[in-house]
């Protein structure tokens, strides 16, 4: 029995050894837009193209502008009866000289088949076999149907047998591969001037650029449209996503109308950095010709600020109806990965060569919270402790895309309930310039400022119920024209029954890396309550992980640093990273049996993982909260602080009043044991939480113990490499320990 359980406990505990720390990763998906499927156009769905549209666009006209800030795809969402549709019905079989198609109920083969006779006098047999007959036959997978013509055959065999009266057989065909179907093909003519893009593979976003211009960039990736490589678990490199233009009518111009097309692109943001083999690439179509042709390229490399791309249209071959632009990226086809952003693209008449301002004042990133520190809490706790919980460093980023210095005026932040005005605070023209006595904007310059409203608006803590959420419109402007759209950001606050650092989305995947290292985020609560579980947003990341283990922890404080255990897993009973392929996707981990674990105001959450491997938790790296992310690669003796800008997306669940009915209970601490330094080559210390030390045993993988000590110290120096278990009288589990 006991060699069974030293299998098992190896099978269990086995880890890859390497460098211990912190590390960060690129996703895999983009569970922004996971299992968002879209109907691109001509995608027809598997083996038929049936049922499906053939959308034909429709052309625009210049100028052609898009900051991204607003969604600007064409949407496929055409209906069969919707005005203006046509279709076209396409049979399988027709007949081979009327072309007809032949009746419903016609089933054929392409195998010879034959009437057999056998004489029982003779003892002999003869084959006749049918006459083929030919048929055209389409390939219903993709419009327009190919028709080859195919000899087809009665899809049976007969029988006749002579001398024996009323013996005549027919053996049929099972399942024949050839009958009568029909697909249905749906055409419509796109009339929407205010959809700019023929498809959506690139990701429209507003976090994955670094100090964009204004609210909005369009992203290049390994992901196609909804959000899954284009060739998982694969090294290839080739080209990816694809943003392409309607048809713009560019006949009525010459080269002397000076048409410009200009757009701003940065690099990696913050994202994964594209590989200087990587590149994004500008193509232009020339109608008549029907060719693209590149005419602008940049490679891949570490982060800038955005630069300018401006190109003159002076080729006649391009002024023509029907004249398009794309850009595509060449990159790893794995994930998230490469990164290029792309914002402001314009095309336009009467520029010049140097006319690359983008003359715009803009919000750069959605509003934030207007809570101190979390971007959300449980309801009731806020509803118990309103006082001195609003905001004292509210963030605000805002461009001036003018040459010359802009007027600020007042700001402004509006809160609304179920639509309804709650309340404002204002934004003061000289912090949003940064403390500029003059109130002045600088030029071609990102303002980045902080605001004080704690003394201003607070949540109406008066409000029912577990769960609530208020509207956030925040507001500013200049005294030059711009555009309007990007004066003003929005956001919700939520409250429910968790505290969070994060806005939701991952950018990035990260973790301690070593084995038994862990993971603690400190939270300091508005009030001590009990927790539940743990909400925890796991992304796939370059290597899948999803079947490592781990024990989740909470611990008390301890002067800044996780004490002692207040929950811990049973190690027999560890977790795994389970994925959420959707915005905001948590999955719940729950304390086990459902208990509930007290903590008081300040405490830490996180895990004990077994194997070396990042287990990939997402990073937001739109918020810093770092100074709150902890990990120990040497068994929780010493803890270090984050290096890595970001917040874990990892949220403590609070107990609420459903806990009657789940029946949760509470639970007293667990007796915690830790071994270090591990890997050893000599001395090992044990360390005892929750529980007194009495002694332990030291057993070999084979199952022999090796050692039984009173002392909480031992030696393998003298012992092989390998791997090794302590176990310690009373206290059930073990610890595994690795011997270089």
């Amino acid at each position: 029995m006991r060699t069974a359980f030293f299998i098992f406990a190896c099978l269990v505990f086995t880890t890859k050894l390497f460098g211990q720390g912190e590390e960060i990763g690129p996703l895999t998906a983009n569970p922004d837009i996971a299992n968002k499927k879209t109907v691109l156009p001509m995608k027809a769905a598997a083996g038929t193209f049936d049922s499906t549209f053939i959308y034909f666009p429709d052309t625009l006209n210049l100028p052609f502008f898009d900051e991204f800030s607003k969604d600007h795809f064409q949407k496929y969402n055409a209906t069969y009866t919707d005005p203006g549709v046509t279709s076209d019905k396409k049979y399988r079989i027709l007949d081979n000289g009327t072309l007809l198609p032949i009746p419903n109920n016609v089933f054929l083969t392409g195998q010879q088949t034959y009437r057999r006779t056998y004489d029982v006098t003779s003892n002999t047999q003869t084959d006749a076999n049918f006459t083929a007959t030919p048929y055209k036959v389409g390939d219903l997978s993709s419009y327009p149907v190919n028709y080859v013509t195919t000899n087809l055959y009665p899809p049976y065999y007969i029988y006749d047998t002579i001398g024996v009266p009323d013996v005549s057989d027919t053996v049929w065909i099972v399942d024949p591969e050839y009958f009568q179907d029909s697909a249905t093909q749906f055409f419509i003519g796109l009339n929407d001037p205010n959809a700019y893009w023929l498809d959506n593979y690139a990701y429209r976003n507003y976090r994955f650029a670094y100090q964009p211009r204004s609210l909005g960039v369009v992203t290049f990736d390994g992901l196609d449209e909804n959000g899954y490589p284009y060739a998982i678990g694969t090294t290839l490199t080739n080209y990816a996503d694809y943003l392409t233009s309607k048809p713009l009518n560019l006949a009525p111009y010459t080269d002397a109308d000076s048409i410009y097309f200009s757009f701003l692109v940065q690099p990696e943001g913050f994202g994964d950095v594209p590989e200087a083999s990587d590149s994004l690439v500008l193509e232009f179509y020339a109608k008549d010709l029907d060719q693209w042709f590149r005419v602008w390229s940049m490679n891949g490399g570490a982060r800038t600020p955005f630069k300018a791309g401006h190109i003159k249209l002076s080729d006649p071959k391009y002024f023509k109806k029907g004249f398009q632009f794309r850009f595509k990226n060449y990159g790893a086809l794995s994930g998230s990965l490469d990164h290029f952003h792309l914002d402001y693209v314009h095309l336009r008449t009467n520029s010049q060569y140097n006319d690359t301002l983008f003359v715009d004042f803009a919000f750069s990133y959605p509003v934030g919270s207007l809570l101190k520190t979390y971007t959300s809490v449980p309801w009731d706790h806020f509803k118990n402790n309103p006082s001195g919980k609003m905001n004292d460093n509210f963030k605000v980023d805002v461009y001036n895309g003018s040459v010359v210095p802009a007027n600020s005026k007042d700001g402004k932040v509006e809160i609304f309930y179920n639509a309804l005005f709650e309340g404002r605070d204002t934004l003061y023209a000289q912090l949003l310039c940064e403390g500029d006595i003059t109130s002045n904007y600088q030029p071609r310059k990102l303002h980045t400022s902080y605001h004080d409203l704690s003394t201003g608006y607070v949540f109406d803590n008066s409000k029912p119920g577990n769960y609530q959420s208020f509207d956030l419109l925040a507001t500013a402007t200049v005294q030059y024209s711009n555009l309007p759209q990007n004066d003003s950001t929005t956001g919700v606050q939520f409250f429910s029954n968790y505290y969070s650092y994060d806005d939701g989305t991952a950018e990035a995947a990260y973790g301690p890396t070593g084995s038994q290292a862990r993971l603690a985020i400190r939270y300091n609560a508005y009030e001590a309550d009990s927790l539940i579980g743990l909400s925890m947003h796991f992304v796939p990341s370059v290597n899948d992980v999803s079947n490592k283990l781990f024990v989740i922890s909470v611990w008390a404080n301890n002067g800044g640093v996780p004490g002692s255990l207040l929950y811990e897993d049973n190690v027999f009973f560890p977790r795994s990273p389970i994925y959420s392929n959707e915005r905001n996707g948590f999955i719940n981990y729950y304390f086990k049996d459902t208990m509930k674990v007290a903590v008081g105001t300040t405490y830490f959450v996180g895990w004990r993982q077994f194997d070396s491997d990042r287990l990939n938790i997402g990073l937001d790296r739109n918020i810093d909260r770092s100074s709150n992310t902890l990990y120990s690669v040497n068994g929780g003796v010493s803890w270090n602080t984050s290096s890595i800008p970001g917040s874990v997306m990892i949220r403590p669940i609070y107990s609420t009043g459903m806990d009657a009915e789940l029946g949760v209970e509470k639970i007293t601490p667990q007796p915690r044991v830790t071994a270090f330094p591990n890997p050893t080559n000599d001395q090992v210390y044990v360390k005892v939480e929750n529980s007194e030390f009495t002694g332990l045993e030291v057993y070999s993988i084979q199952g022999q113990m090796i050692i039984n000590s009173d002392e909480a110290q031992f030696s393998l120096r003298d012992h092989p490499q390998g791997i090794y278990f302590i176990k310690l009288n009373g206290i059930p589990g073990v610890v595994k320990i690795v011997k270089q």
